[in-house]
């Protein structure tokens, strides 16, 4: 389950990507989660996924 509060999620994503998933894509496979939808809530944030840097910047 992800967590809830965006800025938990912020770390908790970045910190999957970083350590365990080589894009946005494969985590979301793995964590059954919808990258539009995650993606929207960290962009409340101000926060952006690059492919790049494989993370929320």
């Amino acid at each position: 389950m992800l967590p809830r509060d965006p800025v938990i999620l912020l770390s908790f994503i970045n910190t999957k990507l970083r350590d365990e998933y080589e894009n946005l894509e494969g985590l979301c496979v793995a964590l059954d989660a919808d990258a539009q939808e995650l993606s929207a809530t960290l962009a409340a944030l101000d926060y952006h996924y690059d492919p790049a840097r494989n993370q929320f910047i």
